[in-house]
């Protein structure tokens, strides 16, 4: 442990609630929204949906299939990029994030690009959105990741889509969670369990979490779909694509030409 007055983070696996998740999420997103942005925007685009690091965009896989006319979600949005591209194609889309600063982002991109779309700031297990109230939910690592109570966030997803609407997600694969978040050869040992789904914390000198990424397994995250009520169409992993040498974090060429890093879950409200 770091005594009061070091202000190094320190790192460590904790179980951490739901209000501490919400604090440090939102916390770590509009200080790091500047750098994120800087470092990943150009990949992300301004008008396109990407759905991952490995770089598979809705313009080719097509997971959420036509949506001109629909209603729908961006959740977890970031800057909107997803939400812009999605109302080039003549969906009527709503964006939604916690991060004030995320979506300072959004708005300027809006600018920049002229395709602009309705920001809500809002909490992903209270969506302030009427019951059947849209035809799509979706996010590209958004919000799942990020909350304690993941399943809750699936049922608020149901409730607000109508019967027939989809819902379709991308998370870090579950066997990343087996080894070190390094893109090298360091990140090709598997050390840690895949059963531990305590969460990658790191936390200030007063032990204050600041980030906060949740792990669950493949079976939970089906379990998730499906005990709020979905029915699981697909699960999508993202084969690394030849000529793709773009590293960001842990994604790299070297281990994603050996094991997955992304997962897309496809699922449908009956």
């Amino acid at each position: 442990m770091t005594d009061e007055s070091d202000t190094t983070t320190e790192v460590l696996r904790r179980p951490v609630g739901d209000a501490e998740s919400r604090r440090a999420a939102r916390g770590w997103w509009d200080q790091d929204a500047d750098d994120y942005q800087a470092e990943h925007g150009a990949f992300l685009g301004d008008v396109e949906f990407m759905w991952c690091p490995e770089g598979l965009r809705e313009s080719e896989a097509r997971l959420l299939g036509d949506v001109s006319g629909q209603r729908v979600l961006e959740l977890g949005c970031g800057a909107a990029s997803a939400a812009r591209w999605l109302a080039t194609q003549d969906a009527r889309v709503v964006a939604m994030d916690l991060s004030a600063g995320m979506l300072r982002h959004a708005v300027a991109a809006a600018a920049t690009s002229g395709v602009r779309v309705p920001l809500v700031q809002a909490d992903a297990l209270a969506l302030p959105f009427a019951t059947g109230a849209f035809d799509t939910v979706c996010t590209a690592f958004g919000a799942i990741p990020f909350v304690a109570d993941s399943a809750a966030v699936m049922r608020e997803v149901f409730r607000v889509l109508r019967p027939g609407g989809q819902w379709v997600f991308s998370v870090t694969h579950p066997i990343r969670w087996i080894f070190p978040d390094d893109p090298g050869e360091a990140g090709l040992t598997a050390v840690h369990s895949y059963f531990d789904r305590r969460p990658y914390v790191e936390q200030d000198a007063g032990g204050v979490p600041t980030y906060v990424e949740q792990h669950r397994t493949l079976g939970d995250r089906v379990r998730e779909i499906v005990g709020a009520g979905f029915v699981l169409r697909d699960v999508v992993e993202p084969e690394w694509p030849d000529g793709h040498e773009q590293i960001w974090g842990q994604w790299s060429p070297l281990r994603g030409r050996l094991f997955p890093g992304t997962a897309i879950f496809v699922s449908a409200k009956p």
